[in-house]
């Protein structure tokens, strides 16, 4: 709720004073445009694998669950997948998009609720008994005073903030559906009822989250966590019905984020990147530049898929999250020192910059848990347990990462960074 404050009222502001197409014109007309392509290019790597790893996440589980018993290969059903989406944001565009977004997003939470139901009435109690029980177990427990834990309450409330100031309010899928607004205060609105309802959303996907191992717990299912909800929704205790909500939900929950991620990629890389929109050339050609972009990324996805099934990762929301506080902090010291300071940059230097900050804040992260990358990489040991124990003494870093990564960048911006000389002018003035 915190960042989305930030969004509406700090952010939303400045990009329509600027009337912007693409966020990161903010970063060309402010820093040059080496601080434009960076901003663009850190929104490309960290949706690309944001998305994909969703995309292998929901492939997996039906793979897992259906397609094997057919016979049809992994291969198969990403193409297929991938196809169907292309398909049908070809077939009927943006208004197509929007219907089937909103249908798809209904789809979604309904099976989300109908699964709760379901759930709750196996375990033989009701909603406000199943929160008990969840309370006993633990599984509710918000406040966490270990500062050393990654679960620390402020590292919880700080780093989530940033967080969603980042994936959201400096992502450029994200923010063109607030920015195609007519007014500033008509998106605003947007934004604040969108927080609204995400919360609700949010709050009934971690009861969700609870139920399934209240469940698991009760009856001997002991699978990763990403198989969890699928062993249960499609095992023998349920009837077929539910197993189909859960398709239709996974499903409409896949493909508003897919086809959002391709198109949003394909924008960005032709306007930002490429800037297709200020080359000359007639509109067949710069057609014909945007679809092999679209097909492009649609193809890189494929093999982001294919990666993530040999590397066979059970635990891809965890990815995501340390990824992002990786790749995102580049965009929040970028834009955090544009918006809090009026100094001017050295533009030759802002690529070294931006690469150094996530290097080091990779290398801080595993100093601080040398045990997550010995398990992520299959290595027994990196010998990095006793300088570990010396440094942080158990602190673990957690949602806070993004935050040291933006604060890491912030200070190599300001290091290669000058007084605004007009804002000396004005000052003497």
């Amino acid at each position: 709720m915190l960042g989305y404050i930030v969004i509406a009222f700090v952010l939303l502001p400045l990009y329509y004073k600027m009337n912007l197409t693409s966020i990161y014109t903010y970063l060309e007309k402010r820093f040059g445009i080496n601080a434009h392509k960076a901003g663009a290019f850190f929104f490309i790597l960290s949706r690309t694998v944001g998305a994909t790893a969703r995309l292998y996440l929901v492939i997996s589980v039906l793979q897992t669950f259906i397609f094997n018993e057919l016979g049809i290969h992994f291969v198969v059903t990403t193409l297929v997948i991938l196809v169907l989406i292309l398909l049908y944001t070809f077939e009927g565009g943006v208004k197509t998009i929007i219907y089937t977004d909103t249908l798809q997003t209904t789809g979604m939470l309904v099976g989300l609720v109908v699964c709760i139901i379901v759930i709750v009435k196996s375990l033989g109690t009701d909603f406000g008994g199943a929160l008990s029980l969840m309370s006993d177990k633990g599984y509710s427990q918000v406040f966490n005073w270990d500062i050393k834990a990654g679960s620390y309450f402020w590292k919880q409330i700080l780093g989530g903030m940033f967080i969603a100031i980042a994936m959201t309010g400096l992502d450029q899928e994200m923010m063109q559906k607030n920015i195609s607004v007519k007014t500033l205060r008509g998106s605003q609105k947007n934004m604040m009822t969108f927080t609204a309802i995400l919360m609700v959303v949010n709050f009934l996907f971690l009861v969700l989250g609870g139920l399934l191992y209240l469940y698991a717990g009760s009856n001997g299912i002991s699978v990763p966590a990403d198989d969890l909800f699928p062993t249960v929704a499609l095992g023998k205790v349920f009837s077929g019905t539910i197993g189909i909500i859960f398709i239709i939900a996974i499903i409409s929950a896949l493909f508003p984020s897919v086809d959002g991620a391709i198109t949003s990629l394909t924008s960005c890389f032709c306007i930002d990147i490429l800037g297709l929109n200020k080359k000359e050339g007639t509109e067949k050609e710069k057609k014909r530049t945007r679809l092999t972009v679209h097909f492009t990324f649609a193809f890189v996805f494929f093999l982001m898929v294919m990666m993530y099934r040999a590397i066979n990762d059970k635990s891809i929301i965890e990815f995501i999250m340390k990824f992002a506080g990786v790749t995102y902090g580049p965009l929040l010291g970028l834009f955090g020192f544009g918006i809090l300071t009026k100094r001017i940059l050295n533009e030759k230097m802002i690529w070294t910059v931006c690469v150094v900050a996530p290097l080091l804040v990779l290398g801080i992260d595993i100093l601080s848990n040398p045990a997550y990358y010995e398990a992520k990489l299959g290595i027994e040991s990196l010998g990095l347990n006793g300088i570990s124990k010396s440094i942080f003494n158990g602190y673990k870093i957690g949602n806070e990462l993004i935050l040291i990564n933006g604060l890491l960048t912030f200070a190599g911006l300001w290091f290669i960074s000058k007084p605004n000389p007009s804002v000396a002018s004005l000052k003497a003035v």
